[in-house]
């Protein structure tokens, strides 16, 4: 994937959602003006990927404490110059998750969210911005979770539950959108 396949993929997001909507025009001017906007090293900010993980019955979300930010989120993370950031969300998972990549399902080859959020200046770096496309991912709740020294935990969090694990906006948004897909195990 080149960075006209990403620009291709965020022309063919839509979003009812406001703020959703200014990030999707924001991370396509970024994607637009930087032909290195994977590369974890360009300043103010560079693309991210990463995966909002549902069981099959859709009820639970994956989330992982990260060490380095001492909070709950999704799997994600650099592209590292990959410019396949679907490949980036499903690497990222694997890594993160330790499941193996056989058994983790892309649901869609659409954007399931955008978000554009600020990290702290910290040890790593200066303060830059992540302009993150998630993808959808299911995996089976039933198999072990390895997890991985970047994280101190990784746990199914029941859907309703997830805000008090991880109370940001973008958080709500994806948890609302869960929310409305179809259980593909209810009648």
């Amino acid at each position: 994937m080149h960075r006209n396949e990403l620009l291709s993929l965020l022309e063919a997001y839509d979003t009812q959602i406001m703020t959703e909507a200014g990030y999707l025009e924001r991370t396509k001017d970024f994607v637009r003006a930087h032909e290195d906007c994977f590369h974890s090293e360009l300043l103010p900010g560079h693309v991210t990927g990463s995966a909002w993980v549902v069981n099959p019955d859709r009820d639970l979300v994956l989330m992982l404490h990260h060490k380095k930010h001492s909070q709950w989120f999704q799997p994600g993370g650099h592209a590292d110059c990959d410019a396949d950031i679907r490949r980036v969300a499903l690497r990222e998972t694997h890594e993160e998750t330790g499941i193996a990549p056989e058994q983790i399902r892309l649901l869609s080859e659409g954007i399931f969210d955008l978000d554009i959020h600020t990290i702290p200046a910290g040890e790593h770096g200066p303060r830059h911005v992540h302009y993150d496309v998630r993808f959808l991912i299911e995996i089976d709740d039933r198999l072990p979770i390895p997890g991985n020294d970047e994280s101190h935990d990784v746990i199914w969090v029941p859907l309703h539950l997830v805000p008090r694990y991880n109370n940001n906006l973008s958080t709500h948004r994806m948890v609302d959108k869960t929310r409305r897909l179809k259980n593909p195990h209810r009648q």
